[in-house]
């Protein structure tokens, strides 16, 4: 069974590539530029889904409250 997961991952990420136009920008580059973290999973307490990563596989999760920097 587990090797079954490895194998879909791996076919996932592999179709990911594919199937995206190049205006739609996905993925863990864009999602740090925008503030986000990539997840395997589900996001943490916290924070919401805003894209993929990887898509259906790994998360770009972000906060729910904005952060504020001090000076």
């Amino acid at each position: 069974m587990g090797i079954l997961v490895l194998v879909f991952i791996f076919i996932s990420l592999a179709q990911h590539g594919k199937t995206r136009k190049a205006w739609d920008a996905h993925g863990p580059d864009s999602c740090n530029h925008r503030g986000g973290l990539c997840r395997v999973g589900t996001c943490v307490s916290g924070e919401f889904l805003a894209q993929f990563c990887f898509e259906p596989v790994i998360l770009c999760c972000k906060n729910l409250s904005p952060t504020s920097t001090e000076s």
